[in-house]
């Protein structure tokens, strides 16, 4: 599980450097890379916010008592 919740930061740590770029600069990169097709657009912010979800794990692992987890 440890591999799957690493690939999954990376996803949301991808996906919050866009958010900043969109705040900031107003440049969606998702929309630059891939153009405005929106069912690709879809599906990477769709990855991205699955990627969040799993990332809960790592904000709540410390209450679940693992030595190997903190």
């Amino acid at each position: 599980m440890e591999t799957l919740q690493k690939i999954a930061l990376v996803f949301t740590i991808v996906g919050a450097l866009n958010w900043g770029f969109i705040g900031f600069f107003d440049i969606n990169l998702v929309e630059t890379l891939f153009g405005e097709a929106q069912i690709i657009s879809r599906i990477i912010y769709a990855i991205v916010g699955i990627c969040g979800i799993i990332n809960l794990g790592l904000l709540f692992s410390h209450i679940q008592g693992d030595p190997d987890r903190r």
